[in-house]
Order: C-alpha cells, then structure tokens, then sequence
C-alpha cells in the first residue's frame, strides 16, 4: 500500500510482547510507522527517555514521538476523548495519517479523529495475554513477555566494593538466596587463580577480567529477580592495575568509566573486620592501603556510596534496609532525605 502511515501510542510501561504485536503489525502492513509514547508519572517512575529508548533501539525504523505533556486523564467521556484527540493531532503537526493501530477502546475514537481506518490488533489478548498492570505488579514471573533490553532496565544492580576480605562475596551470596535472585562473583578472582604467573597478571589480561566480568553480569541481569548483587567492577580492577603496575591500559580506563553510571547502589565494605590470610592475597598492610584507593576513586569520580561497617549480620541488615526504601529511577535524594535513617 504507497504511502500509508501508521500511528500506535502509549506509555509503554514498560514496553511488552502486546505493545510489540501492535508495533510490528504496523510495520508489516505499513510504509511508514509512528509511535507517540506519554510521559506518566503516575503509572511509573521509569523516565519517559528510558522507554522512548527501548522503541528505538527495538525498532529504529520507527518515528518517536514523546508526549511530555499529554493529557493524563483516562476515561470514555466526550471531554476526555476530545482533550486526547486535540493533543495527538498537535503533535502530529498535520501529518496525515492513514491507519490507527492499538487494542483499545479508544482506537474508534482517536481513528474518527484522524480520518484514519481503526485498525484493532489482538483486542481479546489471546496472542499474548499481558498487560503493563501484570508486569509492573510482578515482573520477574512476567519476564517471558519482555524484551532483553527491557528487562535489563528494570533491574537494580547492586555492586559491593572494597578491599579483599572485605565480606564482599558473603554479603552478595546471603543477599541473592535472601531475595531469591542470582549474584555476581567476582570474575577477577577465578580468572586470577587460572592464570596468575607470580601472583601478577598483565596489563592486557586486567583488561580481560574487567571485559569477562562485564559478559558475565549482562547475561546475569536477564536471570535476575528484581535486583542483581555484584562482588565488584572495573574500578576495582582499575585500582589493581595502578597498584602493580603503575598505569592502566585505554581500554580499562574506558571500562571505569562506564562503571560510573552502571550501577544503582554501591556499597563500600569497610576494614573493621577480620582480615582473612589466604594464599591469594598480598596481606593485612596491602588491604589497607587498597581500601583508601578505592574510596578515593569513588570520591573523586564523585560517585555516591553508602559504607558498610561492623559484623556481616549488621552490614547485611545496613543493605536490606537501604533497598527497603529504594525504588529504581526514583530520586536518591529523597532516600537519603526523606525516608532512610540508618
């Protein structure tokens, strides 16, 4: 059919395999596709750039239209239904649309508005029979009906820092089995005790542990059940490298860096406890002097963490109370200020 255009909207909350019916019957019916997606604070904290995000990555043949400052009201009244017909047809701009697709109620309304054919997909939900209600109420048991990308992003990932025998690995297990959900070891260990020649490994090899670890911690976020717990990242593998060796190659420093912002919460796990003496590690001195660098590291990469002290029981209590009051996407600020007294 030359030169049709389709349009299909909502707030994709997150985005599932019904929205994704709706998109891709378009596209295969279609010359061109235009998706208008609603900002909705009130449905979810989930930034309107994040899902506008998953449609173009998903499907970069489509045209995004945010709605920053659409209409939120619902219902099947004529004041409503006009207020959302003006809006859509605004900010289309006079762009002629000739087919409406959605599975709602309002496709023979906002269609009329259009002048365009009211083209319904899968209005019983027997293709897949979900809704953004069901994801957000329990996403880990709807996961089938998610895309990878949008899965990921729904996942806290939680990393644990510090010297070694910081607790770190304790912390991460008891967490994940608490929680029902998996953890990250951390890689460098076994990749160390593979291919440690005296006790020291190259700089290219450095590089692939923090590359190894990241592998490892993608495919785990897609397994994980509503948070992942990490036993470090690249920025501890970045200190290790200037410890022994003075520099660190490019490609680490890059790692670092996008460690910055890969992470929810850090948690630093401080020194008061015993440190235990093991073959693999360089001593009680050492540890003391690793634990500064990397404090310092996340300081001055500006890099907000909450410090764990005192005995595994209290530091595991210390995160589970934190992730009590957290919620992914909202504001720090009002964790720190409002609600967590620790």
């Amino acid at each position: 059919m030359a030169g049709t255009c389709g349009l299909t909207l909502g707030k994709y909350a997150p985005l599932h395999k019904g929205h994704q019916l709706v998109i891709e019957t378009a596209l295969a019916e279609m010359d061109e596709v235009l998706v208008m997606i609603y900002e909705c604070p009130e449905v979810t904290a989930i930034p309107l750039t994040v899902r506008a995000n998953w449609l173009r990555k998903i499907y970069p043949q489509i045209l995004v239209i945010e709605a920053w400052d659409g209409p939120t009201e619902v219902g099947d009244t004529s004041e409503i239904k006009k207020m959302h017909e003006d809006y859509i047809l605004k900010q289309l701009e006079s762009k002629k649309i000739t087919h409406f697709y959605c599975s709602e109620f309002y496709g023979e309304h906002v269609s009329q508005a259009l002048g365009a054919v009211n083209r319904l997909v899968d209005c019983d939900r027997k293709t897949f029979p979900i809704s953004g209600t069901q994801v957000r109420t329990d996403t880990y048991a709807m996961r089938e009906y998610l895309h990878p990308d949008v899965y990921r992003d729904l996942i806290a990932n939680i990393v644990f820092l510090g010297a070694p025998s910081t607790g770190k690995t304790t912390i991460a297990s008891q967490l994940a089995k608490e929680y029902n959900t998996v953890w990250m070891p951390e890689y460098g260990r076994e990749y160390w005790e593979k291919n440690q020649i005296n006790r020291r490994l190259s700089l290219l090899q450095l590089v692939e542990i923090a590359k190894g670890h990241l592998e490892r911690e993608e495919a785990l976020l897609l397994q994980a059940n509503q948070y992942l717990f990490t036993d470090t990242n690249a920025l501890t593998t970045y200190q290790f490298s200037l410890y022994y060796h003075k520099t660190v190659a490019p490609e680490l420093v890059q790692l670092a860096h996008q460690a910055m912002s890969r992470y929810d919460l850090v948690f630093l796990c401080d020194l008061d406890i015993p440190y235990d003496d093991t073959w693999d590690r360089s001593g009680e001195a050492n540890r003391s002097i690793f634990q500064k660098q990397i404090e310092s590291d996340l300081i001055v990469r500006k890099i907000p963490f909450f410090r764990l002290s005192g005995d595994l029981m209290t530091r595991i209590s210390i995160v589970k109370k934190v992730l009590y009051y957290y919620q992914k996407y909202a504001s720090l600020g009002e964790l720190f200020f409002n609600k967590l007294i620790l």
